[in-house]
């Protein structure tokens, strides 16, 4: 069996994620270089895993003429950067989202891509190969529940994690892009249309230290697309639970709902604080499957010499409405699209 040889920069929660899924659980990759800042990362990858190159360097992991293909899993404003090199480099590149943090640099990736054909591209967002979404879609595609015509969607950190999320708030872009993209794409997904308009609003209700970036620790959008058809959305970082994902597809004929309740497993504990069900942790738990299928598909279009359904235009498309809902956020006002 050929097997791909890749590497990966960013080693936090995430980046660990999919390191390990590239190293133990997809058949055909094999990772044989990671880089990190952080040197403890590095040694634990080679120690542990026994991972053959690590790099401080990103320049030098692309430059390893065993290289076949980069992870990019980085801080967001690296993203793009790092797309281009790798993809000059002659790499075939999957990169953790935001596409960038500008639509400027969104527009460099694409140039990118655009110059290398030869190589796949692919923008993770997972949420559309979590069988759950996935299994939404088909249904919207066999007409179950009519024309699809409100997406309400909620996306909301524990409140556990919130010390993170202070800590990147400055870098992190804000609520719409670093949390509520993947909402945003789904409803370009579900809905099959363009944003025409926007209006946003939120505020730092528990943690003022969003204020200063001009953020909010929970944020809300009302959108309607160029069809009429329209999108409720709340990110958020202080659920008390555990980590929110909730997501309803109303339709002309019927409705889906997924993750109505954020729940870890079947299990239901009955104690002394009643029927108790507990919730996910996090992302990496609730979207383990999702995260292992994209790779899996990045490698598969790699061997197949076919290209992923999720391009670099989704993440610019994305980049592109959560940058105009923040300005409704900050400005307080409704925002109208000449389209």
């Amino acid at each position: 069996m050929r097997k791909i040889k890749a590497g990966i920069v960013g080693l936090g929660r995430l980046g660990m994620k999919h390191a390990e899924d590239m190293a133990f659980r997809i058949p055909n990759a094999e990772l044989i270089a990671a880089c990190s800042i952080r040197k403890e990362e590095l040694d634990y990858v080679q120690t542990h895993w026994g991972i053959k190159h690590v790099y401080s360097d990103y320049s030098e992991m692309i430059h390893n003429p065993e290289l076949e293909a980069v992870i990019i899993c980085s801080t967001s404003s690296e993203h793009c950067s790092q797309i281009v090199a790798a993809l000059d480099a002659g790499l075939h590149v999957f990169s953790e989202k935001p596409l960038g943090v500008t639509i400027e640099e969104c527009k460099q990736a694409e140039k990118a891509v655009e110059r290398h054909p030869d190589k796949v591209f692919m923008l993770g967002f997972m949420r559309r190969y979590d069988p759950s979404y996935a299994y939404a879609k088909q249904k919207i595609e066999e007409g179950a529940i009519g024309k699809p015509y409100i997406i309400k969607a909620a996306s909301i950190d524990p409140e556990k994690n919130i010390e993170g999320c202070i800590k990147f708030a400055a870098t992190s872009g804000g609520m719409f892009l670093d949390m509520a993209v993947h909402d945003i794409d789904l409803a370009r997904w579900f809905l099959g249309s363009e944003l025409k308009s926007v209006y946003a609003a939120g505020g730092s209700y528990l943690h003022p230290e969003f204020s200063q970036f001009g953020d909010g620790d929970n944020v809300c959008a009302l959108m309607q697309f160029a069809d009429g058809s329209m999108a409720q959305l709340h990110a958020g970082r202080t659920a008390p639970h555990g980590y929110h994902i909730e997501t309803e597809i109303i339709g002309t004929k019927g409705t889906l709902k997924i993750g109505t309740v954020p729940q870890k497993n079947l299990v239901t504990i009955l104690n002394e604080h009643g029927a108790v069900k507990e919730c996910v942790s996090g992302f990496p738990e609730r979207f383990s499957e999702a995260y292992l299928i994209e790779k899996q598909e990045f490698i598969s279009c790699i061997l197949e010499n076919r290209k992923p359904a999720v391009t670099v235009y989704d993440g610019t498309k994305s980049t592109e409405i959560a940058y105009i809902a923040t300005e409704s956020f900050k400005e307080n006002k409704l925002i109208v699209l000449d389209i």
